[in-house]
């Protein structure tokens, strides 16, 4: 993994690349970031730049033996601790040196995957995957060794909040004592789970969520995403990037198209096309229904983000930024609160599997009334 290959989050990357370039390594790094963030993808990059045999001002070279070990995360310097539990396979003694095939095929199909991804991707079924006490000594056994190529020997523990008290407890002493030349870069989703200790002795790097403009780009480059399409599923993955690569495979349909004509709709009373509406929704299914309502919650709020301050709608396709302007003038402080009680409550019901249509109509004939409030 090389910083080039991370979208967007140049703040961050300067700052890590200054740290190796000044010699300011520190031996303990919490990478903080929520999930489907590029806190994995970071803390990768930055070890592949430390080890790097021909570092470039901006980056690793990608070329030398330690990069392409790096890049193939075979390099015998470079160590992962990760959330594990027994299955088919590993039937006892579940420790992260035993699904590292499991772990670097992972990893190598997307950084920004998440622990549920995770325990699919080795057949843990319903288990939840902890860092065992056990690997308390195999943590110590690690680092005991000097490094075989690198400057460093280096440590990535993913999901460090995972720890059972005895293996957070064995970290804590390496960190308070740590081995020559070896760092440790904890990637973590929950900083407040992790003993305060530990924290404390780490310098932490905290990585913010992507933006809708970075998710956009990320879609159209990995995944071909068709513009429009793009837009839409930046705007409900919330700046996770594994998020938006599931709803690459849910999204159906222009949610922006239905939504405007259901607007439309409700503020001219035409309740006839909105019952014909209501088949359409029903057809969408459960998953591109809640995605909708979510979706049209969110176009919600930057329209009455724009009556507000119009500069605090940043990005949004010319199309959608058209209807936000002039939709704008609908939503006041005597409707705003209504009509989102009425999307989330909409949600609400549609997650509990209530009849689609019915949810549809009565929340449309809620809509209708509170436009008319403006």
């Amino acid at each position: 993994m090389q910083f080039a290959n991370i979208i967007g989050h140049q703040e961050t990357k300067a700052l890590l690349l200054k740290s190796v370039q000044q010699n300011h390594v520190a031996h303990a790094q919490l990478f903080l970031g929520q999930g489907g963030s590029a806190n994995l993808a970071l803390a990768l990059a930055y070890a592949t730049y430390i080890n790097c045999e021909d570092k470039q001002p901006d980056d690793s070279c990608g070329t030398c033996g330690s990069c392409l070990k790096m890049n193939k995360l075979v390099h015998p310097d470079f160590n992962f601790v990760m959330p594990v539990t027994t299955t088919k396979s590993v039937s006892k003694d579940a420790l992260s040196s035993k699904f590292m095939n499991e772990w670097r095929a992972f990893v190598l199909a997307s950084p920004y995957q998440g622990l549920n991804e995770w325990m699919q991707h080795i057949g843990a079924e319903n288990k939840q995957g902890i860092i065992s006490k056990d690997e308390s000594r195999q943590l110590v056994k690690l680092v005991s060794l000097k490094a075989f190529e690198g400057d460093y020997k280096i440590v990535v523990v993913w999901l460090p909040e995972l720890m059972h008290p005895s293996a957070a407890n064995a970290l804590l002493k390496l960190l308070e004592e740590p081995p020559a030349q070896t760092l440790f870069l904890l990637v973590s989703e929950s900083a407040e789970k992790l003993l305060a200790t530990i924290t404390s002795r780490t310098q932490i790097v905290n990585v913010r969520n992507f933006t809708e403009r970075e998710v956009v780009a990320y879609l159209k480059q990995h995944y071909n995403t068709e513009e429009t399409a793009a837009y839409q599923i930046a705007q409900l993955a919330e700046g996770s990037l594994n998020a938006a690569a599931k709803l690459t495979t849910e999204i159906s349909s222009d949610y922006f198209v239905f939504f405007t004509d259901w607007m439309r709709h409700c503020y001219g009373y035409k309740f006839s096309e909105l019952i014909d509406m209501s088949e359409d929704f029903q057809k969408l299914g459960r998953e591109n229904q809640k995605n909708f309502l979510l979706y049209a919650l969110n176009l919600f709020r930057k329209v009455m983000l724009f009556g507000v301050d119009a500069s605090m709608i940043t990005f949004l396709p010319p199309a959608e930024l058209d209807f936000v302007q002039k939709f704008s003038k609908v939503i006041t402080g005597n409707n705003a609160g209504q009509l989102a009680e009425e999307l989330n409550q909409a949600h609400y019901h549609i997650e509990r599997n209530a009849n689609p249509k019915m949810v549809f109509v009565d929340s449309s004939i809620q809509i209708a009334g509170y436009l008319r409030k403006s």
